[in-house]
């Protein structure tokens, strides 16, 4: 492993002019554009500065789409995991992988391709309103009206028209901005404010309140029916009337973390069980070497499942050049993380055999996924995201070796392309990447 104080600069080739080629996304044979360069080794911080800039590597080629001539505009999307609140469509993952562990549970049909949410709505309302306030600008009109064409277009499917503007609900998005830093989601707010007099509005009834703080209420009566002595006793030591609303949520009421979610303890005889480990593909560890046949096994049955390749597309050599060979040079430095810098495969042991791969760079201020393959006979574990939110909790274990380790990239978003849709709803996600003029 090289020394940090002794690291040899970076070796490129750049490819003069602008590469045309095979889209893989539409199939359009020249219609894919970009940028290039053949890096035969590089620093991590070179790369750092490179995907900063939307670039982005395959194996030792770096490349940056050409943004307003490509077929298939390929934007980067970086979060802040330590900001991350999951979502309850993110919970609802993680609990299913926790049933399947703890009882062999199996949810019906492919979830693979569930969305993440009941509509785009609230993902591309929130995430533009804040355009101009993320921390690389960015010129993004086109993927907006793009995006919201789509939610348009599946409101329109399922036989209804855009929401407009309610006149009892008061959508804020002006201050949204604010609220980049407290991990709150970045989709409006729904205020519901009160109606004003002469409106139709009967001043005699109470103001409407949620399902949920009825539910509350209910209970709390319930309580103080069976012990009414010393609840009112609380309430006169205080010298105030017994409250119709539920008291403040305490400490103990806060919704559990990732970690929580993620670590959650199974029973003693649970079905199953599941191991995450990280070992470095470039120079290839020990561990890599030994169980490079099974994750290779793991990764052809993928593509040809999922992508439908023929059985003789995804060889050795094609496995290893892609997802395997890597230019980052390996770095330990001795404030970094335990596992150093560079390129890692992200290994999901089940039972005691691969069923998932999550290709990686571990980078100087975050944490870069590559690539994911699994194995398909567990897509009903809806193992891209359940991947993707082990990710940002690894990330949020390297911050607390190295503080300055502090994003997650989640490589490109192609608008047109059906299987990334759910990148675009987690909602948690902020598009940051930059157009070439």
């Amino acid at each position: 492993m090289a020394s940090w104080a002794a690291l040899s600069p970076s070796i490129v080739e750049y490819f003069e002019g602008e590469d045309s080629y095979r889209c893989g996304y539409c199939k359009n044979e020249s219609g894919s554009r970009s940028n290039g360069m053949w890096a035969h080794s590089m620093t991590v911080q070179d790369y750092q500065d490179l995907i900063d800039r939307g670039w982005r590597r395959s194996g030792k080629y770096v490349y940056k789409p050409v943004m307003n001539q490509t077929c298939c505009p390929q934007y980067t999307i970086r979060c802040r995991p330590l900001q991350f609140q999951p979502s309850k469509s993110h919970k609802k993952v993680l609990k299913k992988m926790l049933k399947f562990l703890a009882k062999g549970e199996i949810s019906k049909g492919n979830c693979e391709d569930e969305p993440m949410e009941p509509t785009m709505e609230d993902t591309v309302a929130g995430d533009f309103a804040l355009i101009n306030k993320l921390d690389i600008q960015c010129d993004l009109k086109t993927l907006s009206d793009d995006l919201k064409e789509s939610f348009e277009s599946e409101e329109k499917k399922k036989g209804k028209s855009p929401k407009k503007e309610e006149p009892k609900e008061l959508i804020q998005s002006q201050h949204i901005e604010e609220k980049l830093g407290s991990g709150e989601p970045s989709h409006p707010l729904k205020v519901h404010t009160a109606p004003k007099p002469g409106k139709g509005a009967d001043l005699s009834k109470p103001p409407c309140r949620k399902a949920k703080e009825i539910r509350k209420e209910r209970k709390r009566l319930k309580l103080m029916q069976q012990n009414p002595a010393g609840e009112l006793e609380g309430f006169q030591a205080q010298g105030e009337p017994p409250s119709l609303f539920p008291p403040k949520a305490n400490k103990s009421n806060q919704p559990k973390s990732l970690e929580d979610l993620i670590f959650e303890s199974l029973p003693e005889n649970a079905s199953h069980k599941l191991e995450v480990r990280v070992v470095r593909s470039s120079p290839p560890s020990s561990q890599f070497k030994a169980t490079f046949q099974e994750s290779y096994q793991v990764y052809k049955r993928y593509q040809m499942v999922i992508h439908k390749d023929p059985p003789d597309k995804p060889t050795v050599s094609q496995f290893t050049r892609f997802l395997c060979s890597s230019p980052l040079e390996a770095e330990n430095p001795p404030h970094g993380p335990d596992c150093g810098y560079g390129s890692f495969h992200q290994q999901y042991w089940l039972d005691g055999r691969i069923i998932a791969v999550g290709v990686i760079d571990i980078l100087p201020y975050c944490v870069s996924s590559v690539y994911l393959y699994y194995d398909p006979d567990y897509s009903f574990l809806s193992l891209g995201v359940y991947s993707a939110l082990r990710e940002i909790g690894f990330t949020r274990q390297l911050h607390q070796k190295t503080s300055q380790l502090s994003y997650y990239y989640m490589g490109f978003y192609i608008h047109s392309c059906p299987k990334m849709k759910y990148k675009v709803k987690l909602i948690f996600m902020r598009i940051c990447s930059r157009r070439s003029s």
